[in-house]
């Protein structure tokens, strides 16, 4: 998911622990390829591997100035994403979930944010989407112990857009006919600025 240029901060919130570093910038994959398209496979072992590619995710995500990516897109058939975000607030929450399970308010409490949304497999154009204002998301991090992270804005917004890439949805699905065919008219506008191998080839 993308926004406005990010980087690493040693003062961001933290709660399960800093993000994997040391990892090398991948081609992020658009949507339209299958693993965009399908849900993906739980984690069940907790080794070197996933944190590799864990460290890979964070690197291709700041490298793409987004603040979130999910392991499918940089190919990968596994339910995992990271993040850095700010809440309403402004406050930044980093973090990492394995196998995601989305809370999100329900009765009096539900309260819809129509703000933009946009996603780095699908670059250079936003639509308004409609979600709850408000979202909790658990899972395991990459020691396979529990994790847990809520908030509210664009946060919210985050967790609950990661999450969809783990069950194989794109934002793009959950917005009308009309309103898919405004996001394709801007991003097939910008592609000249997004070429396949971006952000890798940015990177050198």
């Amino acid at each position: 998911m993308p926004d406005e240029p990010t980087a690493p901060a040693d003062d961001a919130r933290a709660p399960h622990g800093p993000l994997p570093t040391g990892g090398t910038v991948r081609p992020i994959t658009r949507w339209g390829t299958p693993v965009m398209h399908a849900a993906q496979q739980q984690v069940t072992t907790y080794d070197d591997a996933l944190a590799a590619l864990a460290a890979d995710m964070v690197a291709t995500m700041y490298a793409a100035d987004g603040v979130g990516l999910a392991a499918c897109q940089v190919g990968e058939d596994v339910a995992m994403f990271v993040f850095d975000c700010p809440d309403d607030e402004g406050v930044r929450t980093v973090g990492l979930v394995c196998n995601p399970v989305l809370t999100l308010p329900e009765g009096r409490e539900r309260r819809l944010d129509d703000d933009d949304e946009g996603c780095l497999s699908f670059p250079g154009s936003f639509e308004p989407c409609p979600r709850p204002d408000w979202a909790r998301v658990d899972g395991t991090g990459l020691d396979g112990e529990p994790v847990s992270f809520e908030g509210t804005g664009l946060l919210a917004r985050c967790l609950q857009h990661e999450t969809d890439h783990t069950l194989g949805t794109v934002f793009g699905d959950r917005l009308s006919a009309k309103s898919r065919k405004r996001l394709t008219k801007k991003h097939d506008a910008a592609a000249e600025d997004y070429p396949l191998s971006w952000p890798a080839e940015q990177t050198g």
